[in-house]
C-alpha cells in the first residue's frame, strides 16, 4: 500500500482528507501544515503521494514538488482560479469543489502508478561490477579447461547451477572457483 501524506494550512481541512482517505481504505502516515515536515516524512519513506494545497504555511506546492524524491508523487487541491498548469512531473491536481470518489479515484490512479513504478524497479537488472564479472570469467575459463567444453556451454553451466541453488551468478562462480581449486590441491 503507497502510503499518503496529507498536508494544509487549516489543519481541520487536512482531517477530513485523511478521513476521507482512510474511510476509503488508504493509509495516511502524516498529517502536515508545512513543506518542511512534508520533507521531513518523506525522508523516513522509500516513495509515496502527498496530496497538499497551493499554500502551505511555509511554501508553495512548486516547492515543495522540487524539493521531493522523484518517488513521489503530489496531487494538488486547489480553486481552478488558482490552479495554473504547470509543466512538473509527478503532480497531478484536483480542482475544489470536488466529489468524494473524484479524489478517491485519483489518489487510486496514482498509487497504481507507483505501485507499477516499483514493480519495474524490483525487475530491472542490477549492473555487474569489474571484480563479480572477473570471477565469472575465471570460473568459465576453469570449466572450459578442466571439461573441455565452449564458453557458452560453461557459461550454461554456471547458470544452471545458480538457478538450482538459489544463488546469484558471481557467487555461484566463485563457489565453482573455490571447489575446484580445493579438488586440485586434494
Amino acid at each position: 500500500m503507497v502510503p499518503v501524506i496529507v498536508a494544509f494550512p487549516r489543519m481541520e481541512i487536512g482531517k477530513k482528507i485523511k478521513n476521507i482517505l482512510v474511510k476509503n481504505g488508504f493509509s495516511v502516515s502524516a498529517l502536515c501544515t508545512a513543506g518542511a515536515q512534508v520533507l521531513q516524512h518523506a525522508e523516513l519513506l522509500e516513495e509515496g503521494l502527498v496530496i497538499c494545497a497551493c499554500r502551505l504555511s511555509d511554501m508553495m506546492y512548486q516547492q515543495l514538488r522540487d524539493y521531493l524524491p522523484d518517488s513521489f508523487e503530489m496531487l494538488v487541491i486547489a480553486s481552478p482560479d488558482f490552479w495554473e498548469e504547470p509543466d512538473m512531473e509527478h503532480l497531478m491536481c484536483l480542482t475544489m469543489p470536488f466529489k468524494v470518489h473524484e479524489l478517491v479515484s485519483a489518489v487510486e490512479q496514482i498509487s497504481c502508478s507507483i505501485e507499477k513504478r516499483k514493480q519495474k524497479r524490483k525487475f530491472r537488472r542490477r549492473e555487474r561490477s569489474e571484480e563479480e564479472k572477473r570471477i565469472i570469467q575465471d570460473a568459465k575459463e576453469l570449466l572450459m579447461e578442466r571439461k573441455q567444453i565452449t564458453e557458452e556451454e560453461a557459461h550454461r553451466y554456471i547458470q544452471k547451477i545458480s538457478m538450482d541453488s538459489g544463488t546469484g551468478l558471481s557467487e555461484t562462480a566463485e563457489m565453482i572457483l573455490q571447489m575446484m581449486q580445493n579438488s586440485k590441491e586434494e
